[in-house]
This record gives C-alpha cells, structure tokens and sequence, in this order.
C-alpha cells in the first residue's frame, strides 16, 4: 500500500506503478477531449439561444465546464475524456470520489486553470509526484490512476 499518510488505501507507486503508468499524458489527452466537448455543448447552446448566449459565452462555458465536471466525476469518478483512456479518481480510502470530493476536486481543478501559477504547480505536481498528484489532489488525497478490472 502507498505509505502517504493520506493515503493508506491506495496502491504503492513504487510497488504497483502499472496504477500510475502514463496517467500525466492521459489526464492531458482526456482534458482536451473534455474541453472539446464542452466547447460543443456551449456553442450548441449559443445555436439554441439564436446566438444571444455569445453574449455571455465565458461564463456559459465556465458554468457547463464546471457542472460537467462535477456530475461526470459524481457518478463515475471520471470524466468522458478519462474513461476514453481508462483513467480515473480514487479518494484517500480508494474508494470512488463521493459528491463532496467531486464537488471540491472540480472546483480545485476550476481554480487552477483560471490562475495560471496555480495549474503549472499542478503539472509540476503530476510530473514528479510518485503517483502523479497534482496540487487538487494532494489537497485531497485523491489520485488518478489506470483503472483495473476488480479495484
């Protein structure tokens, strides 16, 4: 077991790094999908409103984003884009995230892409942090990581 004192459920990356293995690059791929994604739902909305939500595009887009996010990882601990590469979070105890930790995960995310220091700690994060953690999940204790048949 991974010996982070948050962490007492989760799989060692030291011992068990098949869990970790190129999830940085797929959190990246999965991101752009779920971006393209929402860019697609936003746009199809500014179609449905006859183009009066251009108007207010930026916040539209953030509202979706965030509420995408939160109901995809709420339901399944993974976004679309992270189950098309067979990621997903695991809270502290290994568990699903529950609607709290999604709620505060999605916010964490929200946040650190609105302020640019705060998402290159984050990469910084996933890129040397033994199982990948970026700086929502070392708040949380949660981590992505390869989802398996059985855990």
């Amino acid at each position: 077991m991974y010996t982070d004192s948050s962490s007492f459920h989760l799989p060692d990356p030291e011992r068990q790094p098949e869990f970790y293995a190129d999830v940085p690059a797929k959190r990246l791929l999965a991101f752009v999908v779920d971006t393209v994604l929402i860019l697609l739902l936003t746009l199809g909305l500014v179609l449905f409103t006859a183009g009066l939500a251009i108007f207010v595009f930026l916040p539209l887009w953030w509202v979706l984003n965030f509420a995408y996010r939160y109901v995809t990882l709420a339901r399944g601990s993974a976004t679309w884009g992270m189950r098309l590469f067979a990621i997903e979070f695991r809270d502290a105890r290994g568990q699903s995230l529950d609607q709290t930790t999604a709620f505060l995960h999605t916010l964490g995310f929200m946040l650190s892409c609105t302020f640019l220091p705060l998402q290159a700690i984050s990469i910084v994060l996933m890129l040397t942090d033994p199982a990948k953690q970026g700086l929502t999940d070392k708040f949380l204790g949660t981590v992505a990581m390869n989802r398996r048949a059985g855990y």
